[in-house]
């Protein structure tokens, strides 16, 4: 039984973008647009040739012009203006769709598209246009040094201290569209369940990696089941 002033986690995947049309640009052969993800996604790649680098995120962040939040980043949004308890809402995706949708009490452990970080001076800031390697720095004025505010392979997400402390005192955790194979995230189930009487729930198309960590499954699209456990949820208020 969820009490009306529990703390709620939720980890949202690529599932729950997926459902808004926003491509993965992944195929089924592993690679991202042809590239290898080492050529595109790590720290190493972009040394290499960043201009390749750039033109991969360019093109995921234009793509972003192109999708609308579903009836799932709604309901998640309502959920937290509504819910008198802690809530977190953790993504690992970087889009902006959960922002869009309502949704404040948010991290993106592993970036976000719509912003740059400048190497040189540490400078985060909001972009919505290209990226390229002669690039100029609005913070510091270096040219050179900006690079998509993504977390790459090999570098530790974001905000993981905050997100491990409220795993440790969740009384729900919602699991929405992952694969149940990315680590750090993968292990976040394991970790609620180190709590006495947190409740999980895992919400995907199919079954996981980590699906016999939960408690509770709800197979089916999260457009149109978030909106029926928000209610279930809401109802206990």
């Amino acid at each position: 039984m969820i009490q009306p002033d529990a703390s709620i986690v939720i980890l949202t995947g690529a599932g729950m973008s997926a459902e808004s049309g926003v491509p993965t640009f992944r195929g089924v052969d592993g690679l991202w647009e042809g590239h290898r993800i080492e050529d595109v996604a790590s720290p190493g790649g972009f040394a290499r040739d960043p201009d390749l680098v750039h033109r991969f995120y360019n093109l995921r962040r234009a793509a972003l012009n192109h999708v609308e939040p579903n009836a799932g980043h709604l309901a998640l949004a309502r959920l937290e203006s509504e819910w008198r308890g802690r809530f977190l809402l953790v993504t690992q995706n970087v889009d902006d769709l959960h922002e869009r949708a309502g949704s404040e009490k948010l991290i993106h452990m592993h970036g976000e598209l719509r912003k740059a970080r400048c190497e040189g001076c540490g400078a985060v800031m909001s972009w919505t246009q290209d990226l390229a390697s002669g690039t100029r720095c609005r913070a510091c004025g270096e040219i050179g040094g900006m690079r998509p505010h993504i977390v790459w392979f090999g570098e530790f997400p974001f905000e993981m201290d905050v997100i491990l402390a409220a795993l440790k005192r969740a009384d729900l955790f919602l699991c929405i569209g992952t694969s149940g194979v990315v680590y750090p995230a993968a292990g976040f189930a394991q970790i609620a369940a180190e709590r006495p009487n947190c409740h999980l729930i895992e919400m995907n198309l199919e079954s996981t990696a980590i699906s016999r960590q939960f408690h509770e499954h709800i197979v089916g699209p999260a457009a149109i089941e978030l909106p029926k456990l928000v209610e279930r949820l809401l109802a206990k208020r």
